[in-house]
């Protein structure tokens, strides 16, 4: 039986907290309608137009666009419509103000606590039906509406999962909810029940939801309304439509149409673009065609062909050809994402993007430089009122949002442009709250994902899964790699193709092998393949052509001097440039510990100075506080870089943070032995800037050193001579695939390797799918059980992803399947890379007087928090820059307070995670700390020793 309509009650509140307490709190329908008006700019505005096509075919509305975008203002404008029940005594001030009618006898509604996202999803039927939704087992529209009312806080619920009848009310709450919900469907002009609604649209349907919600919830928005209501409903809803320009806007979401520069002047780069940006400006067009379901495309080049910028061309036609707005730029690193974040900048810059919204997307993006002190305090936004906290999870959320509104948690990904981790795209499709919010941010962009090749299994499936969904949305997608196997690219490339509909045993016998160097691109609905022509792939491997000496030197880790002492290997390498002409050098190291010796080692022998001293050597890898890392790697870049000045004497030891996207430049390259993808990429490192510095002149006007007559790769191999992994090395890599890369690297040793030409086919004989088992080799050998433990390792990652991910997007039933995990809330429970689990660890200092302070003079105490937890946003910007990522297994031993934060720290959203290192300070001078077996210090010159 229809519940009785009842005379609408605007003394049902929406929003109370945050709002001016001598007034009202503001209506709940007033709300509704609000997040409906949004949802509807939202669609005319911030969705492009393969999103509103997707959306239009998932409830059967092909060519109705209308009807599709009424239907998505409903989902929003009904999103609330659970507050209709106990939630409306969850606040003492907001239930003082409802109508004696609606409190009378309400003692039992407000005994049960539960979620009013829940109790909407609950309550749609009912409601839905009012509004002439009927469902059937052909259609489940009214399901799915209520799926996604339930999922507006950004976790889809069993609908099974309700709440009871208790908290939901009588029949005068029943009645109230049918009089909200007609209002609203009203202003919409009554749209029609769909004839179906799939998952995957309603996911997208999902994200408008949560996207307009959060847009008229801000405080200073809800204020202003809450003092000048207007008279009507049909008023206020017209002013709405009016604002929503101005909210959208003000946010940064907006999208700005760019002024295209030609190819110099958009980047900034002297000169006219290589043979490889040639092609994507000329040939690309033609191959997309006419295409309306998107397409993927595969750049591949070696270290230092300019990539970036060929992909960023290849941006300007296909998102002009699917209409999407601007791009997401992915990266496999902080560091990296930093760089790239600048030079998009500069590219925007360029191009009058200036009022475009651009973030830096990554979890510690804030802390950048990119962001002032100033910018980091932004308005709030009320969520919700407090019926939802999970059971056990007090810490406070209101205090650290750090940034204006795009900087807040969870919306740097629906920026126009943003730059990022590959892992804040890779949440999109793990188990996360509002993965559906990063669904809809990267649908309706370009994505462009850096460094293809630097992904483990468990990352490629995850990245594959991702590839299906936007395959399914129809987004236009380019991956850059300079060492990708080809088994790897199909995979990826499949995947996409089966989201947009191909069928796997179609798909089963195809291959997708693209050109080196140059691009293929392949068609998302009809799989039609394209690629750079062969007359401009010639040029560009004429271009970069370069033949890259290989030598390797036998190495013994420890070995205390001898003829194969690996210091002493490094250090008569390096002679010519600490004692002759000088020159440029770059050392890799496997591990931070090996990169802290070699720094050590190598200094001593040749001027003494630190690097924080101006000395010759510098020293460069993860484990620095934020803010000398940042430094560090400026300094490194800038001495060698492409525009200079250049140093006449600098060698710069480091780890594998210099392998991806920094833009370096050494004359010789030492590096420990990795597996031959990545010897390759830090070979892009060695003579990177050549070609360039040919055409256009060296810096300083001083060319290479006289020692340095051609690009040179020295490999430090400790398996030469039968020799073993080092004990230190752990599990850093592969002792298969180190094993694969030294008898390669025996092969190609004094014949050097061309580029580009060799790259592709020793990386396909290291890494590409040809490792079966050898059946005829003895067993228990040596490379038998490496090549077990490798395969056994890849299988079992992959393994692991494919059940952390939510299903392909086809797959999808209920939306629910996207939390369908047991106990995983939120980002920090789900990780995107397996093994990755980290810390942020804080070194402070004690002093004499028990005050713990950041610096070792004792004039910086600890920030502390004020009793509600709160505290300014740039002291904790202050803080979280002195920390550094580091393993959580090594404080396992520790004991529970020995690494514990301050105590008005343990609420706060960021500093409640942070562990400190409390390091005694005697006569001037911090003193190393035993945690479990281990001894931790932070060096300033160092950075944080373990030993």
């Amino acid at each position: 039986m229809l519940p009785r309509q009842s005379v609408l009650n605007e003394s049902v509140w929406g929003k109370s907290r945050g709002l001016d307490p001598a007034l009202p709190p503001y209506p709940l329908v007033r709300h509704l309608l609000d997040t409906a008006a949004m949802a509807l700019h939202l669609w005319d505005v911030y969705l492009v137009g393969n999103q509103r096509a997707r959306i239009a075919e998932g409830v059967g509305l092909v060519g109705e666009l209308d009807r599709a975008r009424a239907l998505v203002g409903l989902c929003a404008g009904l999103h609330d419509i659970g507050k209709l029940s106990g939630f409306q005594f969850c606040s003492r001030r907001a239930a003082l103000f409802l109508s004696s009618d609606l409190t009378a006898g309400s003692e039992r509604m407000s005994t049960e606590r539960a979620g009013h996202d829940v109790a909407g999803m609950t309550a749609a039927a009912e409601v839905l039906e009012v509004l002439g939704f009927e469902d059937d087992e052909k259609t489940g529209a009214a399901e799915r509406v209520a799926e996604i009312i339930g999922g507006h806080h950004g976790r889809f619920h069993l609908l099974e999962n309700g709440v009871g009848p208790d908290f939901l009310g009588g029949a005068l709450w029943a009645g109230q909810r049918a009089a909200h919900a007609t209002a609203v469907h009203d202003a919409l002009g009554a749209p029609a029940a769909p004839g179906s609604f799939e998952a995957s649209a309603a996911v997208l349907v999902t994200g408008v939801v949560i996207l307009a919600d959060w847009l008229v919830s801000q405080e200073g928005y809800l204020r202003q309304r809450q003092r000048t209501l207007d008279p009507s409903l049909t008023d206020h809803f017209r002013r709405v439509q009016a604002d929503a320009a101005t909210l959208l806007r003000d946010a940064g979401l907006a999208p700005v149409e760019l002024v295209r520069k030609d190819f110099a002047e958009a980047y900034g780069i002297a000169g006219e673009p290589n043979p490889l940006q040639q092609s994507v400006m000329d040939e690309l067009l033609a191959a997309v065609g006419a295409g309306s379901r998107g397409g993927i495309m595969l750049v591949t080049a070696a270290p230092g062909d300019g990539k970036s910028e060929a992909a960023l061309e290849a941006e300007r036609i296909l998102s002009k050809a699917f209409g999407t707005h601007g791009y997401a730029f992915l990266l496999p690193t902080m560091a990296t994402s930093d760089q790239m974040h600048d030079r998009v900048a500069r590219a925007l810059s360029n191009q009058s993007g200036e009022d475009a919204g651009l973030t830096l997307v990554h979890s510690m993006a804030w802390l950048s430089r990119a962001y002032a002190d100033e910018d980091l305090d932004g308005e709030a936004v009320v969520t919700c009122d407090g019926d939802e906290a999970p059971a056990g999870r007090r810490r406070r959320e209101a205090d650290m949002r750090p940034g204006r509104w795009l900087r807040g948690s969870k919306r740097p990904l629906l920026a126009q442009f943003a730059v990022g981790t590959i892992d804040q795209a890779l949440m999109a499709v793990l188990p996360v709250r509002h993965n559906a919010l990063r669904m809809l941010a990267l649908s309706n962009k370009t994505f462009i994902v850096d460094e293809a090749h630097a992904y483990d299994p468990y990352m490629q499936v995850l990245l594959g899964r991702l590839l299906n969904w936007l395959g399914f949305y129809g987004v236009p997608v380019v991956l850059l790699s300079a060492t990708l196997p080809r088994s790897v690219g199909d995979r990826l490339i499949k995947e996409y193709l089966r989201g947009a509909g191909h069928k796997p045993k179609a798909l089963k016998g195809q291959s997708f092998p693209a050109p080196y160097p140059g691009w293929l691109y392949v068609d998302g609905e009809t799989g039609r393949c394209a690629q750079i022509s062969r007359d401009r792939q010639i040029q560009q491997a004429r271009t970069r052509n370069m033949r890259l000496g290989v030598d390797v030197e036998r190495v013994v880790h420890g070995g205390e001097g001898g003829v194969a002492d690996r210091i002493a290997v490094i250090g008569r390498l390096l002679d010519p440039v600490a004692r002759g002409d000088g020159g440029t050098a770059l050392v890799v190291c496997n591990t931070v510990g090996d990169a802290q010796e070699t720094y050590l080692r190598i200094r001593e022998g040749i001027d003494g100075r630190s690097h924080e001293e101006g000395g010759v050597v510098q020293l460069l890898h993860a484990r620095f506080p934020g803010d000398v890392r940042e430094e560090r790697t400026a300094e490194v870049t800038e001495g060698l870089g492409r525009s200079g000045p250049r140093p006449v004497r600098r060698i710069v030891v480091a780890t594998q943070v210099v392998e991806q996207s920094l833009d370096l430049d050494a004359d010789i390259v030492i590096s420990d032995l990795a597996p031959l993808s990545l010897l390759l990429q830090r070979a892009g490192r060695c003579w990177r800037h050549e070609n360039y510095w040919q055409r256009h002149g060296y810096p300083d006007g001083r060319g290479r050193p006289g020692w340095a007559d051609g690009p040179r790769l020295v490999v430090l191999d400790p398996l030469v001579g039968g020799g073993r992994v080092p004990v230190q090395w752990g599990e850093v890599y592969s002792e298969h695939l180190l094993g694969r890369t030294s008898r390669k690297l025996a092969e190609v040793e004094g014949g050097g390797i061309a580029i580009p030409e060799d790259v592709q086919g020793l990386v396909e004989a290291v890494h590409g799918g040809g490792g079966d088992f050898d059946w005829d080799a003895p067993g228990g050998t040596r490379e038998a059980k490496a090549w077990a433990e490798h395969t056994g390792m890849e299988t079992a990652e992959r393994s692991m992803a494919a059940l952390r991910a939510v299903p392909r997007a086809r797959q999808v039933r209920e939306l629910h399947d996207l939390h369908s995990l047991e106990g995983e809330e939120d980002e920090w429970e789900v990780s995107t890379r397996l093994g990755a689990d980290s810390v942020r660890l804080l070194c402070a200092y004690a002093q004499g007087d028990g005050l713990l302070t950041l610096d070792v003079a004792g004039t910086q105490p600890l920030p502390e928090a004020d009793a509600r937890g709160r505290m300014p946003a740039a002291s904790v910007r202050q803080v979280m820059r002195r920390t550094i990522p580091v393993r959580a297994d090594w404080f396992r031993d520790a004991g529970p307070d020995a690494l514990s934060p301050p105590s008005s720290w343990v609420e706060h959203p960021m500093l409640g995670d942070v562990r400190v290192l409390r390091q005694p300070v005697l006569r001037g001078e911090s003193q190393a700390v035993k945690v479990g077996d281990k001894t931790l210090s932070l060096d300033q010159d160092l950075g944080l020793v373990r030993f």
